[in-house]
């Protein structure tokens, strides 16, 4: 399905929009090594922060959001980003899934991980807390809830604080994958389709 708005060019920007154009472009997702370019080559966003500019004042807070799960979290990199799979899997979310195992993989994610993340299951994670982090992301992915067993376990090893976060970051990705579906053209995933297990850069 094509995406249904179009690109944006940054000299087609009401000064609202320019606001929030400058911050996802030149805030900490532009710093340092990029794994997957913000913009095309003629500086339209690319992916669900395009659609952030239909209504600068909510693509504010949410791009802040995303900056915050992102870039201010106690959760580690690697926690992030399986995280952040686990809900491209669960949406079935191209944009996420490539974006993010590119992010992965410079965070040390293995491809049998990612192969695991992918297929929506757990990886083969030798990390206790790195394991009661992704089994609570999968049970908010499958469920929308934690049973008792999973926030204790969770809490016992991110705190109330990390949990929040991880929790925050569920719905955050979750939101980008809605509206990766509504406005850039994602199609749903097919019930009978497999799981794909290819590896390889994205």
């Amino acid at each position: 399905m094509p995406a249904r708005i179009a690109g944006r060019l940054p000299g087609e920007l009401d000064e609202q929009q320019a606001e929030v154009y400058r911050a996802i472009t030149g805030g900490p997702r532009a710093a340092g090594p990029q794994a997957f370019p913000l913009t095309d080559e003629k500086g339209r966003l690319h992916g669900p922060f395009n659609a952030m500019l239909l209504s600068p004042p909510v693509g504010m807070a949410v791009q802040e959001v995303g900056a915050a799960v992102r870039y201010a979290s106690l959760l580690t990199d690697r926690v992030r980003e399986m995280a952040i799979l686990v809900v491209a899997a669960h949406w079935n979310s191209t944009f996420e899934r490539e974006a993010h195992e590119a992010v992965g993989r410079s965070c040390g994610l293995t491809d049998a991980e990612l192969n695991a993340l992918r297929a929506g299951e757990l990886p083969a994670l030798s990390d206790h807390a790195e394991r009661a982090a992704i089994r609570a992301a999968l049970a908010l992915t499958r469920t929308g809830v934690l049973d008792d067993r999973e926030y204790y376990h969770a809490v016992a090893e991110w705190g109330e604080r990390g949990l929040f976060e991880l929790t925050a970051l569920v719905g955050y990705y979750a939101l980008l994958a809605l509206q990766l579906r509504v406005f850039a053209g994602e199609a749903p995933a097919d019930p009978c389709a497999p799981p794909q297990t290819e590896s390889g850069t994205s």
